[in-house]
């Protein structure tokens, strides 16, 4: 299956272009990617994208197979919009997008960012040489969106048996937690990238912590920004 506007090649690539290359359509993906979501609740997280353009993308997604429309149980009686397993095999690839783009030397000319941007954020940030020996889970309040970070501990070992330190980000609170931090996606998404010391978030009162600010800084350097790309790389 095609969209309206395609490549025409058989090519995978451009294949995969016609299914979700259109504006928007990997936007969409990102906001489904930790769950299912109603119409509106798209619309909240892609503000920018007019209801007719969103409806057209989620009728595109879900006739690729990439998405599908489900209707809740009473009492709730809604619809909801939720990824294929096929749809969700496109996570690694928004996450490498994500960070490929956090390494632009020309970062965005604007401060906007939507609660599950910055949190899947954490995904393609996430240093696992940073996490030591010891693992820990953290919640992350923005607003009425409740997210828990869990970081698993490196598994030593010889051969396929050691693994490194790993990151899941579920949205939902964490029944135990070793800290939480409550503040809004574009402070946390200044903190994340030093723009903002924690220090100076918590006495301005834009930032709450849980579990003591050691933690809570111990949590934000596992997720450093990588350098940007010289320009004069560009160049040459």
């Amino acid at each position: 299956m095609a969209t309206k506007r395609s490549y025409g090649e058989a090519c995978r690539f451009a294949h995969a272009l016609d299914l979700v290359g259109e504006r928007w359509a990997l936007l969409v993906v990102r906001e489904l990617l930790l769950g299912p979501k109603r119409f509106t609740d798209l619309r909240t997280g892609l503000p920018n994208a007019s209801t007719n353009i969103l409806a057209e993308r989620l009728r595109e997604l879900e006739q690729g197979g990439v998405l599908r429309k489900r209707r809740l149980p009473p009492p709730a009686g809604t619809s909801v919009y939720e990824l294929t397993e096929w749809g969700r095999e496109l996570e690694p690839v928004v996450t490498q997008l994500g960070a490929w783009g956090a390494r632009s030397p020309f970062p965005p000319d604007t401060t906007t960012i939507g609660p599950d941007s910055i949190v899947l954020a954490l995904r393609s940030l996430f240093d696992p040489g940073a996490a030591g020996e010891a693992g820990t889970t953290f919640e992350v309040r923005l607003g009425e969106d409740v997210f828990r970070v869990v970081v698993s501990p490196p598994v030593p070992g010889a051969g396929a048996g050691a693994t490194e330190a790993s990151v899941e980000v579920v949205r939902g609170p964490a029944e135990e937690r070793d800290g939480a931090i409550e503040t809004d996606p574009g402070t946390l998404a200044a903190l994340l990238t030093g723009r903002l010391p924690l220090d100076q978030a918590l006495k301005g009162g834009v930032a709450e912590i849980e579990g003591g600010k050691r933690a809570a800084a111990r949590f934000l350097r596992l997720f450093p920004m990588p350098e940007p790309c010289p320009v004069g790389d560009i160049a040459a």
